[in-house]
């Protein structure tokens, strides 16, 4: 038989099987009525709609049903009271720690009838300053200050006293600013070794950074025709890639990580690739654990598939551009890596700028077009922005140029120098130490600890009764040091090796004791598998933050409690 033989045969059958479907459906259809099949119809047709609304959204289908799960539980009279109550004593607790204020000390509620002259209102401003009871100059904080010299916050006062009425957003009258902010822009990609066509703009912190990132390749998404644009990104990745993925519509997919190296999935991230996908995601290096992200694997898929790829350099951003200068070697991570479209990185970390700045750098400038919003149609003009805000602190765009322009390359090569040096020297200290672990081969500037034999946790309140502020960590528990100028002193390296070896020791000699104090409060929150518990928590935390109310201590235990709730306690 021929192939025109053979395409007669199956065209036939399928005539057949066409007319055999028609006769069955005929034959259940011929006991109704014709407005009983219209309804069958449009009942049909909306309930596959909703089947499709449901299955189909954003959350998925299994966090979705565990939520209204936990809804309902919440109803059941006793349990909903309970839950409640621990929840109250929870926010009750925070609400001491946070707004407790010194002896004698209250809000300011109102304005006052007379305006405070200059040397009162000095006078006002020491009384605030002395609310802290953390000593970041010492050098045992953990990242929030990265270098704090009195030489160069005294320039960058003057710096910014300068250009403290300027605003970007009206260059014609603030051009000085202009020209800063394009040169901070120009002279990052040149660090990131961007090309001729590479661009940016300046943002007010890593978070709008990202968000710009995102935003961006989301309309770029749209124009291709892609209606449900995802982020694919390692599970370590910022959560302000989750802010963004909420604001802005997205799904964001978490990948696992390599349980040894701590690094991306790159085989999961490659399976998790659809037509839907707006951008990959990779960390340099990643908050948790410091680990930097196979950038050159992913870039290829990037390549492959045609997809945009941003590199999350927003801690480490301006160390690792002068590492190798500095004599340390790092796999490649910047625009020279074919497939990189774009950067985040933030000045106001390592590149020692006042908060808060940070920049978004482009491969090219048809990406930073989808970041532009423009209001072509206002009744007072036609509106142009770069970015999320309109009016933006010109001074500190001028306070950023000017600490770039004063530290030059040599400067931030030495400052390099010294921070990875004392990096590794805590890490190598670190790993001596029977009982605990480093996460992975960090290269940068962050060393993780963790445990198999104890509660992390543990080490973490034990050493903050030592003065030490450390980042805690979930999903594995752990807590991670990030190192900055100010650990450089000399002897903040080992007196943290030390102190760490000794808390160690003591708890080996128990080590299934169970943790106390905010550590255990924060280990508990991991296994609450009902994660709308947590947030409603954080939400409470934050509440805090605004309030202007003394709470009332109840009791002693409250007392010890006074700054152990700080932004390490929530997600950073």
């Amino acid at each position: 038989m021929d192939y025109w033989s053979a395409l007669e045969v199956y065209k036939e059958m399928l005539l057949l099987y066409v007319e055999e479907a028609r006769r069955y459906v005929n034959s259940q259809c011929a006991a109704l009525e014709p407005w009983q099949i219209i309804v069958i119809t449009l009942l049909s047709t909306f309930g596959a709609v909703w089947l499709k609304g449901f299955l189909f959204q954003q959350e998925s289908l299994t966090s979705r049903v565990k939520k209204q799960f936990f809804k309902i539980i919440k109803k059941i009279p006793f349990v909903g009271a309970s839950i409640q109550s621990q929840l109250n004593k929870a926010l009750d607790d925070m609400s001491v720690s946070v707004c407790t204020l010194k002896e004698g000390m209250s809000y300011t509620k109102l304005l006052p009838a007379q305006g405070l002259a200059q040397q009162q209102l000095l006078e006002k401003i020491r009384e605030y300053e002395t609310l802290s009871e953390v000593n970041w100059a010492k050098g045992k904080v953990s990242g929030a200050v990265y270098w704090g010299d009195e030489k160069l916050t005294d320039l960058l006062v003057k710096v910014y006293g300068e250009f403290a009425w300027s605003n970007p957003l009206h260059p014609d009258i603030f051009p000085g600013v202009r020209k800063m902010e394009a040169e901070v822009v120009r002279i990052s990609c040149a660090l990131f070794n961007g090309g001729p066509d590479s661009c940016g703009t300046v943002t007010s912190g890593g978070t709008e950074s990202i968000l710009m990132a995102c935003k961006a390749y989301r309309d770029m998404a749209h124009e291709r025709g892609i209606k449900h644009p995802e982020i694919i990104a390692p599970i370590s990745v910022h959560a302000a890639f989750d802010k963004a993925a909420h604001y802005f519509g997205m799904k964001l997919i978490h990948i696992p990580l390599d349980k040894k190296t701590m690094k991306v999935d790159v085989k999961t991230m490659k399976r998790a690739i659809t037509k839907n996908t707006a951008m990959l995601v990779c960390s340099a290096p990643n908050f948790p654990h410091g680990i930097m992200d196979p950038i050159e694997e992913v870039a290829k898929l990037a390549v492959k598939y045609n997809i945009p790829f941003h590199v999350d350099a927003c801690l480490g951003g301006f160390l690792i551009v002068f590492m190798e200068k500095a004599g340390y070697k790092l796999a490649s991570f910047d625009f020279r890596v074919k497939g990189v479209t774009s950067i985040s990185a933030d000045t106001h970390k390592y590149g020692y700028a006042p908060k808060g700045s940070s920049v978004i750098l482009y491969s090219d400038k048809k990406y930073r077009h989808y970041q532009y919003f423009v209001a072509p149609d206002w009744q007072g003009g036609i509106y142009a922005s770069p970015s999320m805000a309109g009016s933006r602190p010109g001074g500190i765009i001028a306070a950023c140029w000017a600490t770039m322009m004063h530290m030059g390359e040599n400067g931030y090569v030495k400052a390099t120098k010294k921070v990875i040096e004392t990096a590794r020297k805590i890490k190598a200290g670190v790993r001596k130490i029977e009982g605990v672990f480093v996460f992975g081969d960090p290269e940068v500037s962050v060393v993780a600890l963790g445990s198999h034999v104890f509660d992390i946790f543990r080490l973490s309140n034990a050493l903050t009764s030592r003065g030490w502020n450390l980042n805690t960590l979930q999903f594995p528990s752990s807590i991670h040091i990030c190192v900055t100028m100010l650990h450089t002193q000399h002897g903040v390296a080992e007196q943290f090796i030390n102190d760490v070896k000794k808390e160690v020791a003591i708890i080996m000699k128990n080590p299934e004791e169970k943790t106390t104090g905010m550590g255990a409060i924060y280990g508990m929150a991991q296994s609450i598998p009902d994660r709308s518990m947590v947030t409603e928590v954080s939400q409470g935390f934050l509440d805090c933050l605004y309030s202007t109310e003394v709470p009332k201590i109840r009791n002693k235990h409250h007392k010890n409690h006074k700054n152990h709730m700080n932004g390490n306690s929530v997600v950073h």
